[in-house]
């Protein structure tokens, strides 16, 4: 099959589109810059697309059957100078889904939305953030261009760790954290927890919808339920170290920006097993993940 994957410089599009090309699919990764030179992702071909411009030509969408939509943005993409409720809204529930619409009238067959878990898992936190009704309204938005000739779906992740070959993510940083190059700073992490799944969790659940799925349907994914001592801990722990302290105080690594349910609360769930046994996605790969991935790749980097 040839597949677009919008967002696929970076990490969980990246992932996607080197297992599905893995897989035997004729895949090109396109975003508003080129992958990283250097990085596996680099020796994909490359379609330069920014999903936010309204004027923008997707005429070239057309040539493809299907499209992996990996670009939602997050505080990490606010231009400087934006005010972010009104530009997480724009970018997510209006250009998402109007992309989706101008890539069904290119021609394209298929499309997948990587979405976010909170509008499942956490409905009661999206009246008072903007971020998790931009989400909602942009998985919303796609799956109702669902129809008899073209396929809409969302898979709706929570936290996803992983890596690419060559690719720099934050989990440098983790990593640089667990082996002590923030001195200073102490070895100590906030208190409650949320859902993790690996890109290799993720991917198994795109592979899947590429070739079946429920038509205008909302997967809700996730793997491990981990109190954030844990999962930080498995960094420490590849690394041959006791798992950090936990300590009731803004973390420079996750600041409480990022923690929207408060930190020091859980925010965890079950998958539907229904849903995960139809997706297949592999189950309890995130520490195998860190051990396996991560770490070895982010080891000892300057």
């Amino acid at each position: 099959m040839k597949i677009l994957v919008v967002g696929g410089t970076g990490m969980i599009g990246g992932h996607a589109a080197l297992r599905l090309r893995a897989t035997g699919h004729d895949v090109t990764i396109a975003g508003r810059n080129a992958a990283a030179a250097g990085s596996a992702l680099a020796d994909l071909p490359f379609l330069r697309i920014d999903f936010t411009e309204e004027t923008q030509d997707t005429g070239a969408v057309g040539q493809f059957e299907a499209l992996v939509f990996a670009a939602g943005n997050d505080i990490r993409h606010l231009p400087k100078g934006e005010d972010f409720d009104g530009y997480i809204t724009r970018v997510n529930a209006v250009c998402a889904p109007r992309f989706c619409r101008a890539a069904r009238a290119a021609g394209v067959r298929r499309f997948i939305n990587i979405g976010s878990f909170y509008p499942q898992a956490a409905p009661h936190l999206l009246a008072g953030n903007a971020y998790m009704r931009s989400r909602k309204a942009a998985d919303d938005g796609i799956r109702a261009l669902a129809g008899a000739d073209f396929f809409a779906v969302s898979i709706n992740a929570p936290f996803v760790l992983g890596a690419v070959p060559g690719l720099t993510t934050m989990f440098r940083s983790y990593v640089g954290f667990a082996e002590g190059k923030f001195a200073p700073m102490p070895a100590a992490v906030p208190p409650g927890g949320v859902n993790f799944i690996s890109t290799d969790s993720l991917s198994d659940a795109i592979e899947a919808v590429m070739v079946g799925g429920r038509n205008g349907h909302a997967y809700l994914v996730g793997d491990e339920n981990l109190s954030f001592q844990a999962y930080f801990g498995a960094f420490f722990e590849a690394l041959g170290k006791p798992a950090p302290a936990v300590v009731d105080a803004e973390f420079p690594l996750l600041p409480d920006a990022a923690i929207s349910w408060g930190r020091g609360n859980n925010l965890f769930y079950e998958p539907d097993a229904d849903e995960a046994a139809e997706l297949g996605y592999r189950r309890n790969d995130v520490r195998r993940t860190i051990r396996e991935e991560i770490v070895p790749q982010f080891r000892d980097a300057p």
